[in-house]
């Protein structure tokens, strides 16, 4: 009696397994798929070959897209970029551009197997005596990422000169009008104070776009060994991501939510005036706006929760325990855009 395949969202089994088969040298079949829960964004799968070696896939969700956003060849292209330089990234291996192999747009990196710090949890989980260097990786990395030329390292066609901020604020604003998000009122107010008081962005550098320690992972000693999840990134003021990373560290007791989770609240990982000095010190920056781009990562913050929600609620992603979670990004939304309304008055 066979037994029947998994069902994997935006997967069509056989033909991923051929195409793997006739692009990934050295790859022996049939592969073995299953899900990796954690992302809100594109859907990450564990691909297992019948050898046991294991690699990552990436595919956008299987609806509810927006222009502009889970572009997976803009992953790619940074991924295969950064490869060879000093930022810790996962191997690439093949990219599939071909939409009826599987319905979109996909690609293949080695894994990497190291602890994603997503939340206070994973934080806690991570010996004490290795945490004070996950934190000082967290930015000596995210320095190295800054410090890189675009076009040196042959992402010049992604160069742009217009601002990052007028950039991003034309884009989230768009999309959540797009999705008719609740709370958009609150949500186009502080768009128009952001806009309003836009600071001076001469510097043109890698902007990862989701910078923290949820999208890395760290060996047990604390070493950075990759970072993950390149779909949003550009060129911009680097100050972008140091704000992002920033508005989501949360220390203990932290009345106002974090942007994003992460282990900060863990013992060990140190504040956010230590972040904001290892990364003023060693890459050299001015980090005076740097209160604006908190409020801006917050206000970006409620944006993407939104959209994240409507593709949930849409049934565009896979069944990873999300919809199960409790309720709260509603609230969570509105206290971030408040407390940015608050910053930019």
């Amino acid at each position: 009696m066979s037994v029947a395949e998994p069902s994997l969202a935006g997967i069509d089994l056989p033909r991923v397994r051929r195409w793997l088969a006739g692009n990934v040298q050295g790859l022996v079949g049939p592969v073995e798929l299953g899900l990796v829960s954690g992302g809100r964004s594109n859907l990450t799968y564990r691909v297992t070959d019948a050898a046991g070696a294991v690699y990552a896939l990436r595919r956008p969700p299987t609806g509810g897209v927006l222009a502009t956003a889970h572009d997976l060849g803009r992953e790619w292209a940074y991924l295969s970029a950064l490869a060879p330089t000093a930022v810790p990234v996962p191997v690439p291996v093949a990219y599939c551009e071909d939409a009826s192999v599987t319905g979109a747009e996909f690609y293949l990196m080695g894994f990497v197997e190291g602890r994603v710090l997503a939340d206070r949890e994973a934080g806690l989980r991570m010996a004490a005596e290795a945490r004070p260097r996950a934190a000082a990786q967290t930015v000596e990395v995210l320095v190295a990422l800054h410090a890189l030329d675009p076009g040196g390292i042959g992402l010049g066609r992604f160069v742009r000169r217009t601002g990052y901020a007028e950039r991003q604020l034309r884009r989230w604003h768009a999309q959540v009008h797009a999705i008719d998000a609740p709370g958009l009122p609150l949500l186009d107010e502080v768009h128009d104070l952001l806009v309003r008081r836009v600071p001076a962005q001469p510097a043109r550098g890698i902007v990862h776009g989701d910078y923290r320690p949820g999208n890395m992972a760290f060996a047990p000693d604390g070493s950075a060994l990759a970072v993950f999840d390149w779909e949003l990134a550009t060129t911009g003021d680097p100050l972008a991501d140091l704000g992002w990373l920033v508005s989501g560290w949360q220390e203990p007791g932290d009345e106002l939510p974090a942007t994003t989770s992460g282990p900060a609240e863990a013992p060990g990982f140190g504040g956010r005036d230590e972040v904001v000095e290892r990364y003023a010190r060693l890459s050299g920056r001015d980090v005076s706006e740097l209160p604006y781009w908190v409020a801006f990562s917050r206000w970006r913050s409620a944006c993407i929760g939104a959209g994240v929600e409507a593709r949930y609620a849409a049934g565009h992603m896979a069944d990873d325990g999300y919809r199960e979670a409790p309720a709260h990004s509603a609230e969570r939304g509105e206290r971030l855009l408040l407390a940015a309304r608050d910053a930019l008055a």
